[in-house]
């Protein structure tokens, strides 16, 4: 088992670790671990002793991911074949980005790497006392920063299971740093491809293919209401959610007055829920069932959980805007365990559409004569000298 306490790695050890735990780094390591594993690690030790519950596991490190690089000599094949890349080419974009990913999957790990990602899964077994089951997510080094969003550009595995079974995980999270997508992305952004790392999530997984799970926002995303969270709800895994595979449930709470302890659910909305996806006892890790009639009709969320996830909703947005001391917006997946009824969060991002945006702009004019009529206008205003405020 990990012996480590929270809070113990220092920082110099922390820049050379192949593999830290969650309960080891905060918001500030994104250059380590990545957004995702970064923001993970954040609420497990500012959130979890405020009620926000959140699956254990650990991250390989940027430093890891270039361990591989280097020590293979991946890094000059790479480069050469991405030399006189064109994006605008797809065909040929196609051919490299699958030259580049199998170029990654086929190189071996380092002893080194791949000993440190077994001996941290194994610890997580030896605490679940089983093979436990996880999600492996990538997470990009420069990934939810204002001005770059690569989220949803690498790859997530769910239901995996076994020490093989996560290293070929961690090593496809590897090469998913080439996806296509990634790779047209960053040359069009202009980001050096071997500036950006890769890190790893092993996370425990949560039963939500025996209940529920879905997406919820501490900000409305149609209007960028600031008071209102939208959750919303299907049943089983939630990457159908995520993905937009499904119709959800919705529902709206109104902020100020959750916090002020009243039970402030102003609209719910029923979705169709057609499909869910459950584990897969086959060669897949995972598959897409239909919803029974029963289930189709009836919320997924009981109005207490409903409630306790707009809460949770509420002290993340709260934490992370003290955090980055502006108001930030939280974008947040959720998952219900199946087999002990308990709610967790499974990751958290800062939102990017509304909170992106320039929106709640008031314009103020001056009247150039004081002498004339009063009365109700109409027409298109012709402002001479307008004036722009910014609603705080």
């Amino acid at each position: 088992m990990k012996t480590v306490a929270v809070n113990t790695v220092s920082p110099s050890s922390k820049e050379r670790s192949l593999v830290l735990w969650f309960d080891e780094v905060g918001i500030a390591d994104i250059p380590l671990v990545g957004g995702k594993n970064a923001s993970l690690g954040e609420m497990i030790q500012q959130l979890t002793p405020k009620g926000v519950d959140v699956p254990t596991g650990f991250a390989t490190t940027a430093y890891a991911y270039r361990y591989f690089i280097q020590s293979a000599g991946l890094e000059a094949k790479l480069r050469e074949l991405f030399s006189d890349l064109d994006v605008e080419d797809i065909k040929n974009l196609r051919l490299r980005g699958k030259k580049a990913r199998s170029l990654l999957i086929h190189t071996p790990f380092p002893v080194e790497l791949r000993e440190a990602i077994a001996t941290a899964y194994e610890s997580l077994c030896e605490k679940y006392n089983t093979d436990t089951d996880v999600a492996v997510r990538s997470s990009a080094t420069a990934e939810d920063l204002p001005d770059a969003s690569f989220a949803g550009q690498q790859e997530t595995y769910l239901n995996v299971v076994g020490v093989e079974g996560v290293l070929a995980a961690c090593h496809k999270c590897f090469a998913s740093l080439f996806t296509d997508r990634a790779i047209s992305y960053r040359h069009t952004k202009g980001f050096d491809h071997f500036n950006i790392a890769l890190a790893v999530g092993v996370q425990k997984m949560v039963r939500s293919d025996l209940a529920t799970s879905g997406v919820m926002f501490s900000i409305d995303t149609e209007t960028g209401f600031k008071d209102a969270a939208l959750i919303t709800a299907a049943y089983g895994l939630g990457e159908n959610v995520v993905q937009g595979s499904v119709n959800p449930d919705e529902y709206y709470v109104f902020k100020p007055t959750l916090k002020a302890g009243f039970r402030p659910i102003i609209n719910k909305k029923l979705g169709s829920k057609e499909l869910k996806m459950i584990y897969d006892d086959g060669s897949k890790f995972t598959k897409n069932v239909s919803v029974s009639t029963a289930d189709k009709a009836k919320f997924a969320l009981s109005d207490a959980e409903i409630l306790q996830l707009a809460h949770w909703a509420c002290l993340i947005e709260d934490h992370y805007s003290q955090v980055h001391n502006v108001y930030t917006p939280m974008d947040i997946e959720w998952a219900k365990d199946g087999i002990t009824n308990q709610l967790f969060v499974v990751q958290a991002r800062p939102e990017t559409v509304q909170s992106q945006k320039n929106g709640n702009v008031l314009r103020s004019y001056r009247l150039v004569s004081e002498n004339g009529d009063w009365g109700l206008g109409t027409g298109e205003k012709t402002p001479l000298h307008p004036t722009p405020h910014t609603c705080l």
